[in-house]
Parts: structure tokens; sequence; C-alpha cells
């Protein structure tokens, strides 16, 4: 089963004050795409929890919507950038799971400023960061989506 987990940021900054603050948190080696779209950056390091290595893209965020409908509200509309994580190797969706939990808890600590949430297949809130609220890990099957807005409301930015 490929599965994907995204963290979203919400910097103040531009992209690229963005990319340069992540890239110094996370110890990140810079790599050449030539696929690669003039906003987006592809970068590596080491994995946290496994053997090997993790490639992260960051890239603006397209999956919010600026003026939702409210039954068309989400977690991650107000957050400015969009940052994959993928563990390189075999494909081990626990595994893919934790160490993107590793880099979601690095980002809190290492930029307290910056609000963050850790979203599984871009369906799912695995976790949120507010400053001066700390980290919210929420229920298996939480969704970005507005019927759960209950459970996340106080822990996104809106």
């Amino acid at each position: 089963m490929s599965t994907t987990d995204d963290i979203f940021l919400a910097s103040s900054g531009s992209l690229e004050s963005t990319v340069a603050w992540l890239s110094t948190v996370l110890r990140l080696r810079s790599l050449e795409d030539p696929a690669l779209k003039a906003d987006e950056y592809l970068f590596s390091a080491g994995a946290r929890t496994a053997e090997g290595a993790v490639v992260f893209v960051v890239e603006p965020n397209a999956y919010g919507s600026v003026d939702p409908e409210p039954e068309d509200v989400s977690a991650i509309d107000r957050y400015t950038a969009a940052v994959e994580v993928r563990l390189v190797g075999a494909k081990d969706e626990e595994a893919q799971v934790a160490e993107a939990r590793a880099v979601f808890d690095e980002v809190a600590a290492g930029q307290p400023d910056v609000a963050i949430v850790l979203s599984h297949n871009m369906s799912h809130l695995a976790a949120a960061y507010l400053p001066g609220a700390g980290v919210q890990t929420f229920p298996p099957g939480t969704t970005l989506d507005a019927p759960d807005i209950e459970t996340w409301r106080d822990w996104v930015v809106s």
C-alpha cells in the first residue's frame, strides 16, 4: 500500500524563507530534478526512525481554499506551505507514519513560532501544533474536513 504524509506550515514569510529555515531545522540536502516546477523544492535527509533516507518536496499549499463554503472548510485552508514526506525504500505504512511524525515533532521543536499540521493520505489529520498551545494528536480517522471541525477547530490556524 502506498501512503503519503504531508506537513502543512503556516509561515508568515515567503516560501523561500520557509525553505531556508526548514532546511536548517531538518538538516536537508538539496536535490536537483528537472521535473520540478519553479516553486517546488526537493530535498533528502537521513531517516530518523528507520534505516535509509527521506525525501521531501516543499511547495506552496495548493490544497487549501482561501474562502471556502462552510461545508468545504478544511483544517489546512490557512496554511501556506506543504511538505510531502516520503521514506525511501520498501513500502511500509507503519514506518512511513512513524517517520512523518518524527519529522513533524522535529519541526515543531525547531521552529516553535510556526503552526503545523500533519496529515496522512491527504485525508486524515494526525497531529497539529499551535504556537503557545502545543501539540495535539488526533484520534485515528479524524478527517481534515468540515464534518470533524469540532475536533480540530481549536488546534489549527483559522
